[in-house]
């Protein structure tokens, strides 16, 4: 079992930048590892994903503007967002699962391990 803990969460304006950290208590090169996000009132929705051996996804909705990346040695799991809009605002959780097929298809229903979230909000 591993335990995560987002940070990095804030208030920016539309056009803005955040970088998001999630700290893992286990290896994170033993893990698919991904973001999700939910805002008010809407389902669960991945952003974006990194397999164990390094191979990213990210959603239609933010592709061009997120970029997913992990630090094997700090156990540590990153996400830059940019160019943010207020679509973007939501609670940002970290998630992971020992099978890669999770990563490949950002199904929140495949992954067993969450934190507790981050919160992003972005202003018009």
């Amino acid at each position: 079992q591993v335990q995560l803990v987002e940070s990095g969460g804030g208030s920016v304006q539309a056009g803005g930048s955040l970088r998001l950290s999630c700290a893992a208590s286990g290896a994170v090169s033993s893990y698919c590892m991904a973001w999700f996000r939910q805002a008010p009132g809407k389902e669960r929705e991945g952003v974006a994903s990194i397999t164990t051996d390094g191979i990213t996804r990210s959603a239609a909705s933010v592709k061009g503007r997120v970029t997913i990346s992990k630090d094997n040695a700090k156990n540590t799991l990153d996400l830059q967002m940019n160019s943010l809009n207020p679509e973007d605002t939501a609670m940002y959780y970290c998630a992971a699962q020992v099978y890669n097929s999770a990563c490949r298809t950002l199904n929140r229903d495949l992954f067993p391990y969450w934190g507790h979230g981050t919160q992003v909000t972005v202003s018009s």
